[in-house]
């Protein structure tokens, strides 16, 4: 089979891929983080989800203080 006769994945498709081919790597590994929304007027606005595991910043957990 060539690369002409496969069906090209898309961008989702690729991501899983490449986050769940690491050794150890489950399916949590490949959710989402971020939703991206096109607001129309040039503006592209970037947020990280409620849901995600992992989190810009500081662990809100980690009480303890220097």
């Amino acid at each position: 089979m060539t690369d002409s006769d496969q069906t090209p994945h898309t961008h989702d498709e690729n991501r899983h891929d490449q986050l769940t081919t690491a050794p150890n790597a489950t399916e949590a590994d490949a959710a989402p983080r971020i939703d991206v929304t096109d607001q129309g007027d040039g503006v592209t606005r970037i947020d990280i989800r409620d849901d995600a595991a992992v989190r810009p910043g500081a662990d809100p957990e980690d009480t303890d203080e220097a």
